[in-house]
């Protein structure tokens, strides 16, 4: 895999900080949940695609209808973008459910209810010092 190179690495988080802003505040779709975060953007280096990976606090049924209504609105985001950056191509939006957030929550729990269960081992060592 192609390292991305410095231009490339800037105009990712570029794009992705001026998509979080536009699906924040400028997309009126009600399918779009109101908690839904631009988790990372990965531009083509040709410019003529972006993938963005789109994270949404719920459950996957809102995560599928985000996705839903993102793509429906994906002209008006790529008009915004092609606005608000000055790209030599506005690359054409593919959105992507992330699920990682999700995962990394459902694993912290895994693990508190792991360290819950397990003996208070401090009582063990104040007692080996006496």
């Amino acid at each position: 895999m192609k390292k991305n190179s410095v231009k490339n690495t800037r105009i990712n988080a570029e794009v992705q900080r001026e998509l979080s802003v536009l699906i924040q505040r400028e997309c009126k779709d009600p399918r779009i949940h109101p908690m839904t975060s631009v988790v990372a953007v990965e531009v083509a280096p040709d410019l003529k695609t972006a993938k963005v990976y789109i994270s949404v606090l719920g459950d996957e049924e809102a995560l599928k209808t985000t996705l839903q209504g993102l793509r429906k609105a994906m002209p008006f985001l790529r008009t915004q973008l092609a606005k608000n950056l000055n790209l030599r191509n506005t690359p054409e939006l593919i959105f992507v459910g992330d699920l990682s957030i999700a995962y990394g929550v459902s694993m912290s729990k895994l693990i508190d209810d792991v360290t819950a269960q397990l003996p208070d081992r401090s009582d063990e060592e104040e007692e080996g010092e006496v």
